[in-house]
C-alpha cells in the first residue's frame, strides 16, 4: 500500500528569514509523498492594510487572503521545478502520481466551505489542517519561523499567537496528528521527509 500523503505548511515569514529555498529544496527531495500549503505571507499582510483602509467586509478578505497564499505558490513554483499546482483532491493525486509535488491552491475548495469560518479567525495554518481533514486525517507540519517546544500544548501556541483561533477546531475534530518546526528542527524535518540529515562542513 502506497504511503498516506503528508501535509506540509510553508510559512510564507520564511521568505523574509532566508529559510524559504532550502526548505523547498529539502521538500522536493522527500523520500514520502507530501501536499504543500502556501502561507499567505506579505501577500495576506497586504490584504489587511487595504480592508484597513477602505472597509470592505471580512468574507471578501477572507478570498482576497487565499488568493494571497495563490501568489505564494507562484513564487514557490519559481524556485523549485519539482512543485507544481493542484486545487481539487483530484488535482492533488493527479500531481502525486507523475512523481511531483503538489502544492495546493485553496480558494476553489475553500471560499464556499461551511467548515471553516471566512474571516481571520482562520489563516493558511487553519486552512492546512482543514486540507488534512479532507484528506482523511494527513499528518500535519507546519513550517515556521519561529521555535516552539516540542512539548507545547496546542492551547498554548493557540493564546501565543503561534496558530490561528481556527486550528484548534479542526484538528480536534479531525484528530489530526500536527507538529510545529521552527528554524532549530530541520534535522528533524528532514528525518520526517525520510532524508537523511545534511552533513555539515567541519
Amino acid at each position: 500500500m502506497a504511503e498516506a500523503p503528508a501535509v506540509v505548511k510553508v510559512g510564507g515569514s520564511l521568505a523574509q528569514t532566508g529559510r524559504l529555498k532550502p526548505i523547498l529544496q529539502r521538500i522536493a527531495q522527500s523520500q514520502r509523498p507530501v501536499v504543500v500549503v502556501p502561507g499567505g505571507g506579505q501577500f495576506a499582510d497586504k490584504v489587511r492594510d487595504l480592508q484597513n483602509a477602505i472597509r470592505f467586509d471580512d468574507a471578501a478578505a477572507h478570498r482576497l487572503a487565499m488568493l494571497g497564499m495563490h501568489q505564494m505558490a507562484e513564487v514557490y513554483f519559481t524556485l523549485e521545478k519539482r512543485l507544481a499546482p493542484a486545487d481539487s483532491l483530484d488535482g492533488i493525486a493527479r500531481v502525486l502520481a507523475t512523481g511531483l509535488i503538489p502544492v495546493w491552491l485553496p480558494l476553489q475548495m475553500c471560499q464556499d466551505d461551511k467548515e471553516i469560518p471566512a474571516n481571520w479567525s482562520i489563516s493558511s495554518d487553519g486552512l492546512a489542517a482543514r486540507l488534512a481533514e479532507r484528506m482523511g486525517g494527513a499528518d500535519l507540519y507546519l513550517l515556521k519561523s519561529i521555535d516552539v517546544l516540542p512539548e507545547a500544548t496546542i492551547e498554548e501556541v493557540t493564546a501565543a499567537g503561534v496558530v490561528d483561533p481556527a486550528f484548534h477546531a479542526i484538528v480536534a475534530r479531525a484528530r489530526i496528528a500536527w507538529r510545529i518546526l521552527g528554524p532549530s528542527d530541520d534535522t528533524a524535518f528532514a528525518a520526517l521527509l525520510g532524508q537523511r540529515p545534511a552533513k555539515t562542513q567541519t
